[in-house]
C-alpha cells in the first residue's frame, strides 16, 4: 500500500533541496514499486540480493537500484550488472570484490563507504581511522581498481528517541564527509554523497547535511 499524499510532499522537498529520496522498497510488491515509479520515483533501494535479483527484471530497465543492506562477498556478482549504487561498503576486501565483478560486466560501479556511527553494536561499518586506512590501501591500488568509484559516505543513527544523540552522530558523519571533501577527494567532483536520515529522522540529518535519505515505512506502511 502506497502512500501517494506523503511520497508527493517527500520529493517536492527533496527536490527542492537537492536531496535524492531512495524509496526503501524491500519486502514490497512489485506492483508497489511501479506505482511509484509512474508517480515520477526513480531511486529505489533492496536491503535482500536475492529479492533485488528477483525484482529488476520486472521493473523498468530505467530505474536507480540502490543496495543499502550489507553485502556479502559471494552475492556481488548478483547485483553487479545493474546495481546504481551500493551503499554499505565496509572493508576493502567488499571494495575489491566489486570491483572485480564490476569489470567482468564493463562498467563502473559506485559506491558510499560505510561510517558506524551509532551507539550500537548490531550496525556494521568502520570508524573514522579505518576509513582512512581503506582510503590509503585504495590510493596504492587504484590502477587496479579503475571499476569501483568512491562516491561519499553513509551511516545509520542510533535507534533512539534521544534527538540529541541522533543530531551528534549526523553531525559527526557529515563533519568527516567535509573532511574528506577537503582533503582526500579534494575537486572530485564525484564524491559528493552523504547519505544519512530514514523515517525516523530524515528531517534531523537534512539538518545536519544529508543529501540522500532512505525512506521506506512512510511511503510503503510497515513492514
Amino acid at each position: 500500500m502506497v502512500n501517494r499524499d506523503v511520497w508527493g510532499k517527500l520529493h517536492d522537498e527533496c527536490r527542492e533541496k537537492g536531496i535524492t529520496l531512495v524509496a526503501v522498497s524491500k519486502t514490497k510488491p512489485v506492483s508497489d514499486i511501479l506505482e511509484l515509479y509512474h508517480a515520477g520515483q526513480r531511486d529505489f533501494g533492496e536491503n535482500y540480493v536475492q529479492e533485488l535479483v528477483e525484482k529488476q527484471p520486472q521493473l523498468p530497465r530505467d530505474i536507480h537500484w540502490h543496495y543499502i543492506g550489507h553485502l556479502q562477498g559471494n552475492k556481488v556478482k548478483y547485483i553487479a550488472p545493474f546495481a546504481h549504487l551500493i551503499h554499505a561498503v565496509d572493508s576493502f576486501k567488499l571494495l575489491t570484490e566489486i570491483n572485480k565483478q564490476a569489470q567482468k560486466n564493463n562498467r563502473t560501479i559506485d559506491v558510499l563507504l560505510q561510517l558506524h556511527i551509532a551507539d550500537e553494536e548490531t550496525k556494521f561499518g568502520l570508524d573514522e581511522k579505518e576509513i582512512i586506512q581503506l582510503l590509503d590501501y585504495f590510493e596504492a591500488q587504484k590502477e587496479e581498481l579503475k571499476h569501483v568509484r568512491i562516491c561519499g559516505l553513509m551511516g545509520m543513527a542510533t535507534n533512539t528517541e534521544n534527538e540529541k544523540q541522533v543530531r551528534a552522530e549526523f553531525s559527526r558523519l557529515h563533519n568527516f564527509f567535509k573532511f574528506l571533501s577537503d582533503t582526500t577527494f579534494f575537486h572530485q567532483s564525484y564524491f559528493f554523497v552523504c547519505s544519512m536520515g530514514m523515517s525516523a529522522d530524515y528531517k534531523i540529518a537534512i539538518e545536519e547535511g544529508s543529501n540522500m535519505v532512505r525512506i521506506g515505512s512512510m511511503l510503503f506502511g510497515s513492514r
